[in-house]
């Protein structure tokens, strides 16, 4: 993509999306000659609202938060319907529900869809715009994160979606029970399931004195690690809260989930209609644990213990953690959700986040993962058949 003229095929389509996007991104593409082409492309037609929603887009895999959601405001404000490239022919219409703001504001539908038979419409709703007349479709999927900034509006669409005349998956009202802290009270004494107590704190009313230490903290709607830290002491905790700019935090206690071999293993399990299906594992020797921060592309051991976790995923660990993905299905109330997990060294499912939003796709390098497109066709195909199976 880095010619010319691939560059000029890609701003030709009228709309990029983001999951090619982010491939590019992934792949370690230089994204900024394509989004001087799109802001070129804004320049020549003001009122082209996909380049505008695609120009965002790179400005946020770019880094640059700010200015990417002025361009998704005004692309908004142009169009709030986007419909997602498809190279198939369609056997059915899915119209994803969708709020403004960054990357983790909407689970991301497009890369479960990708290369589909189902034509995909992301539709921006809000609480402003009163505007429920939306696009044809045959199943309603709301895609709304669950965020303090998102409750208002789930809160809004939960009854006009009750007697919605074609069905709903993810439901507003399990979404808005996503939050670290009402997530573990609505697990709380399930059966081989440890999730540690998340209470939410003001910084008036965060008192050193009351913790028993290590424990781990985070604002309020933080997310992928952003100023999360494991605490030692109270003076640590005192540090920690000068350091900060924001108000609330979540305080957890922390658990020391290493193996045996002293690595952390952290598994992203996503339940479709109650079904999990592994979409990663990632091994590092910190506890703080994100895929891309694990060094598995640079690790083939790592590699090698992941391609076996998929292959085996069926008869061990979904098979030994069953009746906790049953419960967690049941009372969360979604047909598709993620949970990033691991064990305990006694072998309970330890829980760190429950989320309707967990990214999931099929862009990693082939080269280093030949493992992973198998078992992401098979979690896409049944993400297909839950929506399928809905209308």
């Amino acid at each position: 993509m880095k010619s010319t003229l691939d560059l000029n095929a890609l701003t030709a389509k009228p709309f990029i999306g983001l999951v090619e996007l982010m491939r590019l991104a992934h792949a370690n593409v230089d994204l900024a000659a394509l989004g001087q082409m799109l802001i070129d492309k804004t320049v020549e037609n003001p009122h082209d609202a996909n380049a505008l929603m695609d120009l965002a887009t790179v400005l946020q895999l770019r880094g640059n938060p700010d200015l990417a959601l002025q361009f998704q405001a005004e692309a908004i404000e142009l169009q709030r319907a986007y419909v997602s490239p498809n190279h198939s022919q369609t056997t059915m219409r899915v119209l994803a529900l969708l709020s403004s703001g960054d990357l983790m504001a909407n689970t991301p539908i497009e890369f479960l869809l990708e290369n589909s038979d189902i034509a995909l419409t992301q539709f921006y709703v809000s609480l402003e715009s009163g505007e429920f007349d939306l696009p044809e479709h045959d199943v309603l999927f709301v895609a709304i994160a669950e965020s303090e900034e998102n409750l208002p509006l789930l809160k809004q669409l939960e009854p006009i979606l009750k007697s919605w005349a074609k069905p709903v998956l993810n439901k507003p009202e399990h979404i808005a029970k996503m939050s670290r802290d009402a997530a573990c009270q609505l697990l709380e004494n399930a059966a081989g399931i440890v999730m540690p107590e998340t209470v939410r704190y003001t910084v008036e009313n965060l008192n050193p004195e009351l913790f028993d230490y290590p424990l781990i903290i985070r604002p309020v709607d933080s997310h992928a690690g952003h100023d999360l830290e494991k605490i030692e002491s109270q003076t640590a905790l005192n540090n920690y809260v000068e350091r900060q700019r924001f108000n609330e935090f979540f305080v957890a206690q922390f658990v020391d989930y290493r193996n045996a071999d002293g690595l952390f293993r952290k598994y992203r399990v996503m339940l479709i209609s109650g079904q999990p299906f592994l979409a990663h594992l990632a091994i590092s020797d910190h506890w703080m644990i994100h895929y891309l921060n694990a060094g598995m592309a640079e690790d083939a051991v790592k590699r090698t213990e992941e391609a076996q976790a998929m292959h085996d995923f069926a008869a061990t660990f979904a098979k030994k953690h069953a009746a906790a993905f049953k419960i967690i299905y049941e009372r969360t109330g979604l047909d598709y959700v993620g949970i990033d997990c691991s064990e305990t060294p006694d072998g309970k499912l330890l829980i760190f986040e429950i989320d309707s939003c967990m990214i999931v796709h099929a862009i990693d390098c082939v080269d280093l993962f030949p493992y992973k497109p198998a078992y992401m066709a098979e979690l896409f195909a049944a993400f297909q058949q839950l929506l399928k199976t809905a209308q």
